[in-house]
């Protein structure tokens, strides 16, 4: 129903809280490399808790082999860069979030794809960017809110 899609991540905490999120919400995880840590990183363990049996998580060796095995589904990629706001989309079941890693951010390539799915995060002026796990819980959570919350008790 929901996809979230970690663009080469680098900092195990924001990937296991990320895990838990997934876990609790019924959201795939999907890891793209290079990522800046090993899967079994004891940070990474440490955020998402004992929650990693309830997680569904694909890890792919770069973006376009990402892109070759899920071909279909909308994609809405969070940059700074984008002028709508993350309540201005309406998400689709099955659709793709998109996040870059911690320093970047999405690749320019990636966001040339698809120009007319990025969406932000409103902040004051001079604020650079949120914490990677706290963008990803407030998108997601918008999602489902549109959606009614399926299956969420």
């Amino acid at each position: 129903m929901l996809n979230i899609v970690l663009v080469e991540p680098e900092i195990p905490p924001n990937t296991g809280n990320v895990a838990r999120l997934c876990a609790a919400t019924g959201a795939t995880l999907h890891l793209v490399k290079p990522l800046g840590f090993e899967i079994s990183d004891k940070h990474l363990k440490r955020a998402g808790l004992d929650y990693w049996d309830m997680l569904d998580i694909r890890v792919y060796e770069n973006y376009a082999e990402f892109e070759e095995k899920n071909p279909e589904g909308p994609r809405y990629l969070a940059t700074t860069k984008a002028q709508r706001l993350h309540t201005d989309i309406q998400y689709q079941q099955g659709g793709y979030l998109l996040f870059g890693k911690e320093t970047k951010g999405l690749s320019p390539e990636i966001l040339a794809r698809y120009p007319e799915s990025t969406l932000r995060l409103p902040m004051i002026a001079g604020a650079r960017s949120l914490n990677l796990s706290n963008s990803v819980a407030v998108v997601v959570y918008e999602a489902l809110r549109q959606w009614g919350n399926p299956e969420l008790i």
